[in-house]
């Protein structure tokens, strides 16, 4: 029972972590509703952005499907795990100066739009490939053998990494918004970037190693 359940725990701990970096969304919903002096937008925004994040990272969670029918799947963890590692290279080389830009006076599709871009350029759905590609690719009876088996797979671990991520990004939204503003980022927020890199180098190791 336990390992049955570690992947989707991770999962669900991927999803939570995601929802806690102020880049994945939370940060521009507690600014746009404080901008609109509105507890109602921020609650809206919540909406667009974790749809942009689910799509993003289906988008990932697709292309894995669609490479491991042609390709072995021997070479594809470590074909994903070195794009992996390079991905965090590049994030934390250039990342930080190529921030998608959007302004308050956005609407929901606009925003939508935003977080499917920050997600896809933070490599959002990459991270859940070391967890994800086993259950789906595999032939053991976590997974299946069929496609259509792996599809499932596959959108029942994305509907649990976005549930968690719109869980935990719904709390600090509220926290923030409600309680400590913005000016605690000033004082006490680490800055996310190496974390987040690290963890994209991690996830690619182990695919390597896989």
């Amino acid at each position: 029972m336990t390992s049955s359940l570690a992947p989707w725990l991770a999962i669900a701990g991927l999803g939570a972590f995601h929802g806690l970096n102020p880049a994945m969304g939370w940060l521009f919903a507690v600014a746009l509703g404080m901008h609109r002096k509105s507890r109602a937008t921020v609650f809206a925004s919540l909406g667009p952005i974790i749809l942009g994040h689910a799509l993003a990272v289906a988008a990932v969670l697709a292309a894995v499907l669609a490479f491991g029918i042609v390709i072995d799947h021997g070479r594809l963890g470590p074909l994903a795990g070195a794009v992996l590692i390079g991905w965090a290279a590049w994030h934390l080389a250039y990342g930080h100066r190529r921030r998608v830009r959007i302004g308050m006076q956005t609407g929901f599709l606009g925003l939508a739009i935003w977080s499917l871009l920050m997600a896809s350029a933070h490599g959002a759905g990459l991270m859940l490939l070391p967890v994800v590609m086993p259950l789906c690719l595999s032939g053991t009876p976590a997974a299946g053998i069929t496609a259509q088996a792996s599809i499932g797979t596959a959108f029942a671990a994305l509907g649990v990494h976005t549930g968690a991520m719109l869980a935990v990004i719904a709390a600090i939204s509220v926290l923030v918004y409600e309680w400590l503003g913005l000016e605690f980022l000033r004082r006490s927020w680490i800055n996310l970037d190496y974390l987040w890199s690290a963890a994209l180098v991690a996830s690619g190791a182990l695919l390597v190693v896989w």
